[in-house]
């Protein structure tokens, strides 16, 4: 296995170079062009733009390893069982958001070796925030300074989850657009089992790294989403100390079944709580 670490600067350069083609989209005058998907998923030109720069940036990282975008062609996709390392990539991930104006969507880029995402890197364009997991190694938030033209620093900060405070409300994460009875069910089961509740509502791979840097305790996702969408997320909150963990308990794992949808997973802070095991145990 080729060392992590020293992949991390190469990342973010190439996810800062994603991020800037996606910023001059998003502030262009006039309305976004957008196509719809087979799925009916919008698609816009900065996610094929940013596809473009991180397919090409990575397979130029490591010539030997695949890399699987959520743009990459369906024959593409097709290959992706004779993988054991490969890229997963989302270029844009929160399209909607984009389209929406709200600011909040990400490039999710994740190393999976062996089924499991062994490097994680969530990057906000806006801001210019860089979200990086290696489990095992640590969780760390870069924030650039520059010019905006490619000049400038990361500097990193070491982030960790949080543990469970009796008595504080229990932080949860969830998507802005997505609801259900699923859901609705899992926090009025929390709400009688830990007491008062908060919800925090935010689009795209952002609830990931709030929960990394210690700002949330729980992101449930009942609702259908894709691994590119997930795996990413899944290093850095491991690395922060946290898990990702499908309903049976165990951490997710990739390329495994013949769909790229994710399962439902639940996304925690303090994985050691007893709280998690009752709730897993109550089959919600």
């Amino acid at each position: 296995m080729t060392d992590l670490p020293a992949l991390v600067p190469a990342v973010l350069a190439l996810c800062h170079k994603a991020g800037d083609a996606i910023c001059h989209h998003y502030h262009a005058p006039g309305d976004v062009a957008v196509e719809s998907k087979h799925d009916d998923s919008p698609l816009t030109r900065a996610d094929l733009d940013s596809h473009v720069i991180l397919r090409d940036g990575l397979k130029e990282l490591l010539p030997q390893v695949p890399v699987l975008s959520e743009e990459s062609s369906a024959e593409h996709k097709a290959r992706r069982h004779d993988w054991p390392l490969y890229w997963l990539v989302d270029p844009l991930d929160g399209t909607k958001e984009f389209v929406a104006g709200t600011g909040e969507f990400t490039v999710n880029v994740a190393l999976i070796d062996g089924h499991r995402p062994v490097l994680g890197v969530l990057y906000q364009p806006l801001p210019r925030l860089a979200y990086v997991g290696i489990p095992g190694f640590g969780a760390h938030c870069y924030r650039f300074s520059g010019n905006g033209e490619g000049d400038g620093e990361w500097e990193a900060e070491s982030i960790h989850t949080r543990p469970l405070q009796a008595g504080a409300p229990l932080a949860i994460l969830a998507s802005r657009r997505h609801r259900g009875e699923r859901l609705q069910a899992a926090l009025a089961w929390l709400e009688q089992a830990w007491g008062t509740l908060e919800r925090h509502n935010s689009g795209s791979a952002l609830k990931f790294c709030d929960l990394a840097q210690g700002d949330g305790d729980f992101y449930p996702r009942y609702s259908p989403c894709c691994e590119w969408d997930v795996a990413a997320g899944q290093a850095l909150v491991e690395a922060a100390g946290g898990a990702v963990l499908g309903l049976d308990g165990k951490a997710l794992e990739y390329n495994r079944r013949d769909s790229l949808l994710s399962l439902p997973f639940l996304a925690i802070a303090d994985p050691g709580n007893a709280l998690w095991q009752r709730y897993l145990d109550s089959s919600l």
